[in-house]
């Protein structure tokens, strides 16, 4: 099939509300050295391009301004030096930004095929968040069989996710979210106790739980005044990531317990890394998670809603909300 010069893509006109999200035809991408053209069927929508909505968030420097960091499609095109993929072949792939389009350019070493069983529409969700936690949670925190993992904001699409793998990999999990019908579905999706954070103290919670051990990983998209509470949540020896700062990016702590219990507090942001980073997540991805999404071992993240396209400010908005449990995402073709 002859590639268009042009597609519809989502622009952010300026930073502001969601209705600043807005169609416009923008030329088809180039494809560069070591890229694939991807025909885009659906894209995820992820808080990250929210905070670029808002202009908290900018692409990396050569990085279009189109957001969208993750998509499913079939590939309309190769780039030289690309061995590794075929025209035809479908996939999904992390991208650095381009996914809210009819055309998203991705790093080959970023592409993952479509996981048999599995719709387009399911394999959309999964790149950003499933790198994102393999990354933080089994890669630097080594989460390990029969460990216990403490996941904040566990009905979003993140949390999801987070405790989907763990349970697949064999770690009792606990799920922080902030009313009873997303304790629920923490709950639904596996995970051993919800906690209400609006009528309990985390900390006490997974004491309790763990007789008075503590949380061996904690992954936290919180900050602020969650850190220190997360000092005193974890175990001897424990790992706590943080991976975003819905609630602040400043904290005064008592780093005692960092000390007493051999602490390590760490921090990343995927976004930035470099593609031979998110090519080598990738390989990992598809020698232990895709087995498990095949076989029917781990589902892929709840997708809650859908939009077409056009209404990507809908789907922000909705987001905003935090009513949505797991993902939300684009219809593109």
């Amino acid at each position: 099939m002859a590639l268009p010069a042009s597609m519809k893509a989502v622009e952010i006109r300026e930073p502001g509300p969601p209705e600043a999200l807005q169609i416009t035809e923008r030329p088809v991408p180039s494809v560069r050295a070591g890229e694939v053209l991807i025909r885009v069927a659906a894209a995820g929508v992820n808080r990250p391009d929210v905070m670029q909505r808002l202009g908290k968030y900018p692409p990396p420097p050569g990085v279009t301004d189109i957001p969208g960091l993750e998509v499913a499609g079939e590939i309309a095109a190769v780039g030289p030096g690309v061995s590794t993929r075929n025209v035809g072949e479908q996939v999904c792939a992390l991208v650095a930004g381009g996914g809210y389009a009819q055309y998203v350019a991705a790093p080959a070493p970023q592409c993952l095929p479509i996981p048999a069983g599995l719709s387009a529409e399911q394999a959309a969700v999964l790149p950003e968040t499933l790198f994102t936690v393999y990354l933080n949670v089994f890669e630097r925190a080594a989460l390990a069989p029969r460990e216990s993992l403490l996941v904040h904001g566990g009905s979003s699409g993140i949390g999801t996710t987070a405790i989907l793998m763990a349970k697949a990999a064999g770690a009792r999990v606990f799920a922080t979210a902030g009313t009873e019908r997303k304790c629920q579905a923490c709950l639904e999706l596996g995970a051993d106790r919800a906690i209400n954070y609006q009528q309990e103290d985390f900390v006490a919670a997974v004491q309790d739980a763990t007789n008075g051990k503590g949380a061996d990983v904690i992954l936290d998209m919180v900050g602020g005044s969650y850190v220190g509470r997360n000092l005193a949540a974890a175990a001897v020896e424990g790992r706590i990531s943080v991976i975003a700062l819905i609630g602040g990016s400043r904290a005064e702590i008592d780093l005692r317990p960092l000390l007493t219990k051999r602490l390590r507090l760490m921090g990343s942001t995927l976004r930035p890394q470099t593609v031979e980073v998110k090519g080598r997540i990738a390989q990992a991805l598809a020698a232990r998670v895709w087995p498990w999404l095949e076989s029917g071992r781990m589902q892929p993240p709840p997708v809650y809603a859908r939009f077409g396209l056009a209404e990507a400010g809908k789907a922000h908005a909705l987001m905003e909300s935090n009513e949505h449990i797991g993902k939300i995402v684009l219809q593109v073709s």
